[in-house]
C-alpha cells in the first residue's frame, strides 16, 4: 500500500528521512482491527519524529501519521483514537502507553491497523476531512481547556501562538463554550483570522492585554513563557502541552507564581473518554476544525514543508 514514512533520523533535516512509497499491508492480531483511511491530518509530532523525538532508529521504517479517519472492517465511518494502551486493550501488560508512530504503524497510508478499542463512530455532520483533525490538537486543546485549565462559560482565557493546531482549536472551542478568548501571534494576517475565528483581540507576542485572564493555553514555549505567567490573574492556571520555540525560558518567574499561588499545568493528548465528549460537542455546536490545506497523499512533503515552516493556520488534512 502507498504510503508516508520515516526511512531515516535527521536531527537538523528532518524532511531528508521522509519518504513516499509502498509498505505492507497491517497484519491481523487479536483484539485489533483495520481501517481504511479516507484522511489524515500532519502535527507538529510527525516532525519531530522524523528528528528521532520519541522514535528510534532500531523502529524504522515507521508509517508517519497519528491522526485518522475512515471506515472499519464492516463499513462503518470511524474516527481513531491514537493513544495505544490507555486501559490495556489490546496490548499485553508490559507494553507502555504509546500513540501512533511510536510504537505501531501511523494513518498516512491507505490502511491503519489499532485496537478495536480506539475505534468511535464519526458523528455523520462531520466531514472525514474534519473528524481527521480531532484526535491530536483538537483532543489536546480540548483537555487542556475542560479538563486542565477547568474553565467555565464567562472565563476568560489567553491562547498564545495563533495559527498552529492546537491554538486555533482552543480559539474556537473557547469561542464555542462561552468563553472570553485573546490570542497572540507575530503574524498581522494570523491576528486577523484569530478574531475572525472568534477571539475578542489578538495582540502581538508579549503585548500587553486588556485584562489579566483566568488561564493560559501555552504551546509555544520559551518565547512566551513570560507573558503568559504575567497575563494570568491570581489564583489562575497555565496549561502547557509543547514547547515550539524551546522547552527553558530565560525566567521562569518562580517569585510570580508562588506569590500569586499561580498553577502550571502539564498536558499531553487526551483519553477515549475525552474525545468521544468532544466529537459530541462539535455536532451538537456546530463547531469545525479549521483547516488550512488539504493535499492528497502523495503531496505529503508539501504539507510537512508548511508545518516546518509554520506557514499555517489551522490544520493540513491528507487525503487517501
Amino acid at each position: 500500500m502507498f504510503a508516508a514514512y520515516a526511512a531515516r533520523i535527521d536531527r537538523d533535516q528532518p524532511l531528508d528521512g521522509l519518504e513516499l512509497g509502498d509498505r505492507p499491508e497491517p497484519e491481523a492480531r487479536p483484539a485489533w482491527t483495520t481501517v481504511t483511511l479516507k484522511a489524515a491530518s500532519i502535527n507538529h509530532h510527525d516532525l519531530w519524529s522524523l528528528r528521532g523525538v520519541g522514535l528510534g532508529e532500531e523502529s524504522l521504517p515507521m508509517i508517519l501519521g497519528c491522526d485518522g479517519a475512515g471506515l472499519d472492517e464492516d463499513g462503518n465511518e470511524v474516527v481513531i483514537h491514537s493513544v495505544i494502551g490507555q486501559t490495556g486493550h489490546g496490548v499485553g501488560p508490559e507494553e507502555p502507553r504509546s500513540i501512533l508512530t511510536e510504537r505501531y504503524q501511523g494513518t498516512f497510508a491507505e490502511k491503519v491497523a489499532v485496537p478495536a478499542w480506539n475505534v468511535l463512530p464519526k458523528p455523520k455532520g462531520i466531514s472525514f476531512e474534519e473528524a481527521a483533525c480531532l484526535p491530536t490538537a483538537w483532543l489536546t486543546a480540548y483537555r487542556m481547556l475542560f479538563t486542565n485549565a477547568n474553565v467555565s462559560p464567562g472565563d476568560s482565557v489567553l491562547v498564545q501562538g495563533a495559527g498552529g493546531g492546537v491554538a486555533t482549536a482552543a480559539i474556537a472551542l473557547g469561542r464555542a463554550a462561552g468563553l472570553r478568548v485573546f490570542a497572540t501571534s507575530r503574524d498581522e494576517a494570523k491576528r486577523k483570522r484569530a478574531v475572525e475565528l472568534g477571539a475578542l483581540e489578538a495582540v502581538e507576542p508579549g503585548a500587553r492585554l486588556p485584562e489579566r485572564v483566568d488561564a493560559v493555553i501555552e504551546t509555544v514555549g520559551a518565547a512566551t513563557w513570560s507573558h503568559s505567567v504575567k497575563s494570568l490573574k491570581a489564583g489562575g492556571t497555565l496549561v502547557i502541552s509543547g514547547a515550539t520555540s524551546g522547552p527553558n525560558p530565560p525566567a521562569a518567574e518562580l517569585n510570580r507564581i508562588f506569590f500569586l499561588e499561580l498553577k502550571v499545568v502539564g498536558s499531553t493528548m487526551g483519553t477515549k473518554e475525552e474525545l468521544a465528549g468532544l466529537l459530541n460537542f462539535c455536532a451538537t455546536t456546530g463547531v469545525r476544525p479549521v483547516i488550512d490545506s488539504v493535499l492528497p497523499l502523495d503531496r505529503a512533503r508539501e504539507g510537512f514543508e508548511k508545518i516546518a515552516e509554520g506557514d499555517l493556520f489551522g490544520k493540513i488534512v491528507l487525503t487517501m
